[in-house]
């Protein structure tokens, strides 16, 4: 195979497809409306499959994306939903969910997907930030989005996908308010795409109640194209992209966004994703690329369930969502040699990734992007790093920054220092090449007595031991020591591991601080996020609660 290094053919595309957005338009800043850049992008190549909901098998192209959310743009301006609203969507990957999502962009509606999981005080707490005119739902959770808004004695109308008892449905919506004649003449609203909100971003870190990153137009338009440095083809820089994760998260919401600019197809489904269902869609439909995180990818790869699928369709598979460990790296390539594999760094702030990923070495997160610009600071002094391989806070700047936490003033002053520098809150360091490594989430890191410790460093290390499926690391409290390691394990099936090996295993590798004093807990499976990463608050409760040895 052939080693593609990054390259500015994705730029030239899109430049193209915008000077021509521009053309007709007029206005310079349109280069970064992306309601605009799809819609002529749906324009440009009608009978292409946009979108295929692997659950049915039903499929839609680019023509009936087109007069689809034309019609839901029109119905959203005759219900009165205007630039600056926000709508909410809570609905699983099925075709209808792009309708509105597209149509929200073309007028400058805020976007604000929420995680279809949540409970009534949850959505109370989401509800009462994002403040919604419209949220589009399945049936089965309208009740609970009905009891949370009344609470918030919020006047916001609830549409349902599907059917269901004295509710509005989306057909009737579109019926009511739409017209499906005007698709000839209909102009998205014109506005300043770098003031104009696209999203809300769910963010709560790895403490605390929920925030929404507000992420315009121009932070998604900048960020975006460089996930696709490594490509050289033109439109359709790859046949099939395999969308695994809700459309809270990040990874799925930039998928839609760009796939129809850059013109390929997108694999999702409304089901659930399990690593069944992802084997059958895998099999079935031949995906050429995805984002899974690493959570998922190593319950995909568990030995007597991986055999039941064929991985070498894809070209390329990106690990993020959390830390990336090496030997996963490995044995995908291992499992799939002809696949790139890379190990993928973004978070909701940066509107997309942070490093551009680079062939070698594998654990790092890649080299910087031409839109960013990087510190390193030590935590305690605040001073710069500035030698190579020593770790400090990741700080960035730049035009694909967040605007901000929305309705949020102390929480976005707190994750700002002086001149906008965007305070990750996760520990890097870099090499004498400009390869940057992940360390760790501040937040997550263990302090035992004065001592610091990774839960990753300490599970790179439990992972090596041969019956170890996968690890995550967390704490019990100590008065008198702070922190006291604990490990929770999930073996591989057939093999046999103690408490005493697991142990032993870090203490002939690592220093007295990173023992694992507070036990070592075996469980059937890590807990995970609904965007499958681990779910650390779940993980402390298991240590709390369950038996260590």
């Amino acid at each position: 195979m052939s080693e593609k290094r990054i390259n500015d053919a994705v730029h030239w595309f899109i430049n193209e497809l915008s000077s021509r957005v521009i053309a007709e338009s007029g206005i310079p800043s349109d280069r970064y409306h992306l309601g605009k850049l799809i819609l002529q992008s749906l324009k440009d190549a009608p009978d292409f499959v946009m979108q295929i909901d692997g659950a049915t098998g039903e499929l839609e192209t680019n023509l009936s994306a087109l007069e689809r959310t034309i019609q839901c743009a029109v119905a959203f301006r005759n219900f009165g939903l205007k630039h600056g609203d926000v709508m909410v969507l809570m609905a699983p990957n099925h075709l209808d969910v792009a309708v509105p999502f597209y149509a929200a962009l073309y007028l400058g509606v805020i976007i604000a997907a929420v995680d279809r999981t949540l409970g009534v005080k949850e959505l109370q707490e989401s509800f009462g930030v994002s403040q919604p005119k419209l949220v589009f739902c399945q049936s089965e959770k309208a009740q609970d989005i009905q009891l949370a808004l009344n609470k918030l004695e919020l006047n916001t109308h609830i549409v349902s996908f599907d059917k269901g008892d004295y509710l509005f449905n989306f057909a009737d919506f579109l019926e009511k308010y739409g017209d499906a004649s005007v698709v000839e003449d209909f102009k998205p609203t014109d506005f300043d795409p770098e003031d104009t909100i696209a999203f809300l971003i769910a963010t709560s870190g790895t403490t605390g109640l929920p925030k929404a990153a507000v992420v315009t137009h121009k932070n998604i338009a900048i960020t975006n194209p460089y996930i696709w440095v490594r490509q050289f083809n033109f439109p359709t820089p790859t046949r099939l992209a395999m969308i695994g994760s809700p459309l809270q998260w990040l990874t799925a919401l930039i998928n839609f966004v760009i796939s129809p600019i850059l013109r390929y197809t997108r694999l999702q489904t409304s089901l659930l994703l399990t690593s069944e269902h992802a084997y059958y869609l895998i099999n079935k439909y031949r995906p050429s690329y995805t984002i899974f995180s690493p959570t998922f990818m190593t319950t995909l790869l568990k030995p007597g369930d991986r055999e039941q699928c064929d991985f070498s369709c894809f070209e390329l598979i990106y690990l993020g969502g959390s830390a990336v460990p090496k030997d996963l790296l490995d044995e995908i390539k291992r499992l799939t040699p002809q696949t790139e594999v890379f190990n993928l760094y973004g978070m909701s702030e940066l509107t997309s990734i942070g490093f551009i990923p680079d062939v070698s070495p594998t654990e790092s997160c890649g080299k910087p992007l031409g839109c960013f610009r990087y510190r390193l600071i030590d935590p305690d002094t605040q001073k710069d790093v500035l030698k190579p391989n020593v770790p400090g806070e990741l700080w960035m700047k730049g035009p694909g920054i967040f605007k901000e936490y929305y309705r949020n003033a102390e929480a976005t002053e707190e994750t700002f220092a002086e001149d906008r520098w965007f305070k990750t809150g996760d520990m890097f360091y870099r090499d004498e090449h400009c390869n940057y490594f992940y360390v760790e989430r501040i937040k997550l890191l263990l302090k035992y007595k004065s001592y610091q410790i990774s839960p990753v460093e300490v599970e790179n290390v439990i992972r090596q031991h041969p019956g170890v499926l996968d690890v995550a690391v967390t704490s019990v409290p100590d008065e008198e020591c702070g922190d006291l390691p604990v490990a929770c394990v999930v073996t591989r099936p057939g093999h046999t591991v103690t408490a005493h090996e697991i142990k032993d295993l870090v203490k002939n590798s690592l220093s007295d601080s990173k023992q694992l004093r507070g036990g070592v807990i075996f469980v059937d499976e890590i807990p995970v996020t609904a965007s499958t990463k681990v779910h650390r608050r779940k993980l402390k409760e298991i240590a709390r609660t369950m038996d260590k040895e």
